[in-house]
């Protein structure tokens, strides 16, 4: 299966780019995907995830033709 997966802010940079076509195997969970993307770190530091526009965990299975946005936290001031 195939998703879309947008990326934010310094994630953005480390993945080198805003938006990746990933294939993916059937039955996935957002916890693996981020784990094959090697950013599985950034849950711990505050990740928002959301799948087509709804907020989800990082048990939320994946679906063929999701978009899934990866939010970084804000800092700034």
């Amino acid at each position: 299966m195939q998703v879309k997966v947008l990326a934010f802010g310094p994630l953005a940079d480390e993945m080198g780019g805003k938006e990746h076509d990933i294939e993916m195997k059937t039955n996935t969970s957002i916890r693996f995907l981020l784990e094959e993307l090697g950013v599985e770190m950034w849950l711990s530091q505050g990740l928002v995830i959301s799948i087509n526009g709804r907020k989800v965990g990082e048990d939320e299975p994946v679906c063929d033709g999701d978009e899934i946005a990866l939010l970084p936290p804000v800092s700034g001031g």
